[in-house]
């Protein structure tokens, strides 16, 4: 009879203690992002802050501008999972400073960033890594109208790109090299002429940006620019311009895209120091974000859907963002 007490005594202890360490996680907003890899992560951690952490986690409609305004604000949401960090560097750098915003990942996908990008085939079979070696070949991407100028594929009208592939042209003196420059015209005639080229198997060279569905479904390759960064104030006050603005632009590598994870202090004071060092240990490989992408793509899959095709088919990934024991609740709750 001891031992029957005994046992239930340590059950009830041990229910007490889980009770206590789900408590520790209360209610989380979170920005469920309008793109696919944001959307992806937010259904990601939902499953696991929830699953593996007791907290109790709500998604809410997000955007960069909007979601981290809000943030800043007005201290929610309460994570933007993934926030293109460069077009709010100012107030973001304000913000952590005053410990109302956390940086808690810096890197949340590997490989990810903009630039120029070509098929896998004209790197493996004509040897073209660098920027350098592409200004040689103008031959390998023929203009439609004029075969004998090579074409590049810049981007549609509006998009601030636009200028600094404009920019960069003139920089790099494409057109004394046999190139010309191309406007797709929409995002849709931009997607529309990568996929055109790759379901052909013709070479294609041109702007484009990771993690995308048509870089993970094409295993398109970014360039290397060869050169060295060309300094803050020729991105700044010349290649983002148009050249009317700036008429001597200088060569440089494309800007490093700043992509983080950020929170509130409410987050770090309401997730708890191990739901902290699970989002610190959060990192989706790129090749692995753009097959997902892929996927989401492919089969219409929303954030919820594809959030549960990861943890099925990336046991070994997401497992190691966690501890064995967060990991086996985990995998029982899903």
């Amino acid at each position: 009879m001891k031992t029957l007490t005994k046992l239930v005594a340590i059950l009830f202890a041990t229910l007490f203690l889980n009770n206590i360490a789900n408590a520790a996680c209360g209610k989380i907003t979170y920005a469920n992002m309008n793109w696919a890899s944001a959307s992806l992560m937010a259904n990601v951690d939902k499953i696991i802050l929830e699953k593996g952490f007791g907290c109790e986690v709500e998604l809410v409609p997000g955007d960069t501008m909007p979601s981290f305004t809000s943030m800043n604000e007005k201290g929610a949401p309460d994570v933007a999972p993934e926030l293109w960090a460069n077009s709010v560097m100012n107030p973001l750098k304000k913000a952590v400073g005053e410990k109302r915003i956390h940086i808690v990942n810096k890197n949340p996908i590997s490989g990810l960033g903009e630039g120029w990008f070509v098929n896998p085939a004209v790197v493996e079979k004509h040897g073209i890594k660098t920027v350098q070696d592409l200004l040689k070949r103008p031959d390998l991407f023929p203009h439609p109208e004029d075969k004998s100028k090579g074409a590049f594929v810049g981007c549609p009208a509006g998009w601030g790109c636009q200028l600094i592939n404009n920019q960069l042209f003139k920089a790099f003196e494409m057109e004394s090299k046999g190139w010309k420059l191309v406007d797709p015209g929409s995002a849709a005639g931009l997607d529309a002429s990568m996929t055109k080229a790759n379901e052909r198997g013709e070479n294609w060279v041109g702007y484009y940006w990771s993690p995308t569905t048509l870089i993970g479904k094409y295993d398109m390759r970014l360039l290397d620019f060869g050169v060295k960064w060309g300094g803050d104030d020729n991105w700044h006050n010349c290649l983002v311009k148009s050249e009317q603005e700036c008429a001597t632009p200088k060569k440089s590598t494309w800007v490093q895209s700043e992509v983080y994870s950020v929170a509130t202090d409410n987050f770090k004071k309401t997730a708890g120091s191990d739901a902290m060092k699970y989002m610190k240990k959060r990192i989706y490989p790129g090749a692995v974000m753009n097959s997902m992408l892929v996927y989401m793509d492919a089969n219409q899959a929303e954030g919820e859907d594809a959030a549960m095709e990861f943890m099925t088919k990336h046991e070994k990934i997401w497992s190691k963002w966690v501890s064995s024991s967060v990991a086996k609740k985990i995998k029982a709750g899903i």
